[in-house]
Parts: structure tokens; C-alpha cells; sequence
């Protein structure tokens, strides 16, 4: 596969789950302020705007306009970017895939308008995240699971750790007190919302029933193998993407698959009590492995010299 087709897939993918990430977030946190006390609302979206990874703080009183704004502008942005990445390789996907990408960017943009998201965000908000999990179907189901769906994969689940670790350190960092066996009464929303974000509320009480345990928070959504937005799902399967990618092309790298075995093997064995008593660094070293993942990409397939490319 040209480089230039596998770069345009990654972030393809990676956009959309930006796109859909933000949504969701977005979504559980407006309709979480029906159940919130007025007077905290602000803190809690300087809090959403740093998990969304708006690089510039604000201040309490203006965080719940400006997470707005930030949120409409991402979303937008990002499925635009989706659009324009899979229009220069309509050759590598699906025409189903296009219609639904094509589709999707239209409607963002009619329902994205600043007198339609001020009177009725949730359209957007919902149409976003139901699409694009549409769209990861119609990928599936359409597309032949080679080399390029491959890198779709791997976009898809290098955002989805990042985004994920990111939420999770931010709310620990707020509403963890070290000692506590139960979430406190007046927080108890915030786990919800936690748990809501990632979309695991259900699943979570399937596992553990509805008994909120901040530990047991940390253990589902950083450890669990079997649920698609844990972080360890995720990082499982974006080494097996990058496993694929390795088995269909005659270039090896030590580094890359040293660097997602530590990834792996960070979630796999690390104990539950040393997260725990570092979750803050836990969630920086899970993020800067990702972007030497990310690196090691682009060395290896996308920007690679040309007397690398001419070894192989």
C-alpha cells in the first residue's frame, strides 16, 4: 500500500473517533447538568474542556460556553478532515463507506449552525455518535480486512486509548479520595458520568451490579479485555492492527513492536494497587507510549526515507 493511502486511512479513522468522542462526552455532560448543582457547573466543564484536550485553560464562568463552542468547532473540524482523508482514497474504501462519510459530513454541517446547535445541540450530538458507529459497520462489513482496513483499525484505537486514559486521569485527579471505599453521595452523578462517557454504565453494573468503586471504575475501563472502550481493549487490538500491518509488508521494526509489548504488557500486568496509588503517571506513560506508537508509524510506513524504502 502507498504510504500516502495509509496515512489518509489512519487518520481517516482517528478523525471520526475524535468526532465521535467529543460527541459523546458532550452529550452525557448536558444532560447531566439536570442533576447538578448550578453553583459547580463551571468547574466541571473546565474539567470536559481539558479532557477534550483544549490546550488553553478558562476560567470557571466562561468554561460551559466556551466547552461549547470547543465541542462544535472539534466535531465539525474533525469530521471534515474524516471526509477530505477518505476523499483521497475513494480507490482503498468501500462506496457504502463514502455515501455514509459523505452523508454524515452534510449533516453536520446543516445541524452544526450556530442557530441550530444553540436551540438543539443534541441532534447534532446524537446524529454524530450514531453515525459513526454506523459508519465502523458499514467498514466492517464492506471493506476488505487487509492492509488498509488495518490501518483504519489502528487510527480508530490509537484515538480511542489516548481519549480514554486522558478522561480517566482528569476525573481521578478530581473526585478520588485515596482510602474511600465508596463514592461519596454527593459525587455519586459524577461516576455515573464517568461511566457514561465511556459508555460502560451498563456494562460496568453487568460486571460489578451498580455498587460504584472508584477502584473498580479504574480496573474496568483501564484493565477490562472484553469491553471496546477500555483501554485495554483498545490497545490490544491496535497491536494486533499493527501485528497485521507487520505480517503483509517486508519491513520489520524492533522498536515498534517493543514499544506496543510494553503498552500491552503495562495493562496486562501492572497490579491494580500500583495504579492505583499513581494513576496520574500510570495514565502519562499509557499516552507517551501511544505517541511513540504513532512516531514509529510514520517511520516505518508513512515518512520513511527512500534508501529504507529501496532495503526493503
Amino acid at each position: 500500500m502507498l504510504s500516502r493511502a495509509a496515512d489518509n486511512l489512519y487518520w481517516m479513522s482517528r478523525y471520526l473517533e475524535r468526532a465521535e468522542h467529543t460527541a459523546r462526552v458532550t452529550s452525557v455532560h448536558l444532560t447531566l447538568m439536570l442533576e447538578r448543582d448550578p453553583a459547580t457547573e463551571g468547574s466541571r466543564w473546565s474539567r470536559v474542556l481539558a479532557s477534550l484536550g483544549c490546550p488553553d485553560p478558562v476560567e470557571d464562568d466562561e468554561a460551559f460556553t466556551a466547552a461549547q463552542s470547543y465541542a462544535q468547532d472539534q466535531i465539525l473540524t474533525s469530521i471534515t478532515s474524516a471526509r477530505e482523508n477518505a476523499r483521497q482514497v475513494r480507490e482503498q474504501i468501500s462506496s457504502e463507506m463514502w455515501e455514509d462519510l459523505n452523508r454524515l459530513f452534510h449533516e453536520s454541517k446543516r445541524m452544526g449552525g450556530t442557530v441550530y446547535w444553540n436551540t438543539q445541540p443534541h441532534d447534532l450530538l446524537v446524529n454524530v455518535t450514531q453515525s459513526s458507529h454506523m459508519f465502523q459497520g458499514i467498514t466492517d462489513s464492506t471493506m476488505i480486512h487487509g492492509e488498509g482496513w488495518q490501518f483504519i483499525q489502528a487510527g480508530r484505537f490509537m484515538e480511542r486509548v489516548q481519549a480514554t486514559a486522558r478522561l480517566i486521569d482528569l476525573h481521578f485527579a478530581e473526585f478520588f479520595r485515596e482510602g474511600a471505599d465508596a463514592v461519596n453521595a454527593l459525587d455519586h452523578v459524577e461516576w455515573i458520568g464517568l461511566l457514561r462517557s465511556c459508555t460502560a454504565f451498563e456494562a460496568y453494573c453487568k460486571v460489578y451490579t451498580a455498587d460504584l468503586r472508584p477502584e473498580r471504575v479504574a480496573e474496568f475501563l483501564l484493565m477490562n479485555s472484553e469491553f471496546p472502550h477500555s483501554v485495554r481493549f483498545a490497545v490490544d487490538h491496535l497491536r494486533r492492527s499493527l501485528d497485521a500491518v507487520h505480517a503483509t509488508t517486508a519491513r520489520k521494526s524492533d522498536r515498534l513492536g517493543k514499544l506496543a509489548g510494553r503498552l500491552t504488557s503495562a495493562l496486562s500486568y501492572t497490579p491494580l494497587e500500583e495504579i492505583m496509588a499513581n494513576l496520574h503517571e500510570f495514565s502519562l506513560t499509557i499516552r507517551r507510549l501511544c505517541g511513540g506508537i504513532h512516531s514509529g508509524i510514520y517511520q516505518m510506513y508513512i515518512s520513511y526515507p527512500i534508501d529504507a524504502a529501496l532495503e526493503a
